[in-house]
């Protein structure tokens, strides 16, 4: 038999004023870059709470950055895990037929004390940039508390 070690469990939604703290932050790393992004952040239910697009951020990322965000709270997971198991093919090519399993890394679940709140999700350049973008956001609600 096997035992489950941990179960992320849903929490409350996160706030609007959180989810802008985390839009902005996310901003300013894609700034700083010289990287025009789209940011998504969604509460635990998946609702959309933001949806931020950078000035000349290409349009199709407005879609993709909505369904990281929405593949990191359905499967609490980040998305990276999806884009892995799709690049050893095989079974995981069975994720393909997975509604809401975005396979594109730069999405990931908002945790507060063991609880997933929401999710981050960020599109617009490559994925390890889209990536680095989110966590920052991500960073900016863990230091808020």
């Amino acid at each position: 038999m096997t035992s489950v070690s941990h179960i992320i469990s849903y929490g409350p939604p996160l706030s609007l004023d959180v989810a802008r703290k985390i839009a902005s932050a996310a901003e300013a790393e894609a700034k700083a870059n010289g990287w025009p992004m789209v940011i998504a952040v969604m509460d635990s239910g998946s609702n959309l709470v933001v949806l931020h697009k950078m000035d000349q951020a290409q349009t199709g990322s407005v879609t993709i950055a909505q369904a990281k965000a929405e593949s990191a709270v359905r499967f609490k997971r980040p998305t990276k895990v999806f884009e892995e198991a799709l690049t050893t093919g095989g079974i995981n090519l069975r994720l393909l037929a997975t509604h809401s399993a975005c396979p594109l890394e730069g999405g990931l679940p908002l945790m507060v004390g063991g609880q997933l709140v929401g999710a981050i999700g960020v599109s617009g350049m490559q994925s390890t940039q889209d990536a680095q973008v989110a966590a920052v956001g991500a960073k900016a609600m863990a230091d808020a508390g």
